[in-house]
């Protein structure tokens, strides 16, 4: 199964935007879906404090700002 984190922060308009189309996408097409606060996580925050909302799946930096369900369904279907 494939894992997408979603490195976001608190009061973050575009990250709660990203996050519905996670959740939309997830609906029909499974993935194990980890949330990363980066004002929580040293490490997250040194990477990405100013691009957030940031997409990875399995790891790999897949999106950042903005995310489509079409544009998601397409990456996970090539990873």
């Amino acid at each position: 199964m494939k894992k997408v984190t979603l490195y976001t922060r608190v009061e973050c308009c575009l990250c709660d935007e990203v996050k519905a189309v996670l959740d939309e996408v997830r609906s029909s097409e499974p993935f194990e879906l980890e949330i990363v606060d980066v004002d929580q996580d040293p490490a997250a925050h040194a990477l990405y404090t100013d691009e957030v909302p940031v997409v990875a799946i399995d790891g790999r930096k897949a999106f950042k700002f903005r995310v489509t369900a079409a544009a998601l369904r397409e990456k996970l279907a090539r990873r």
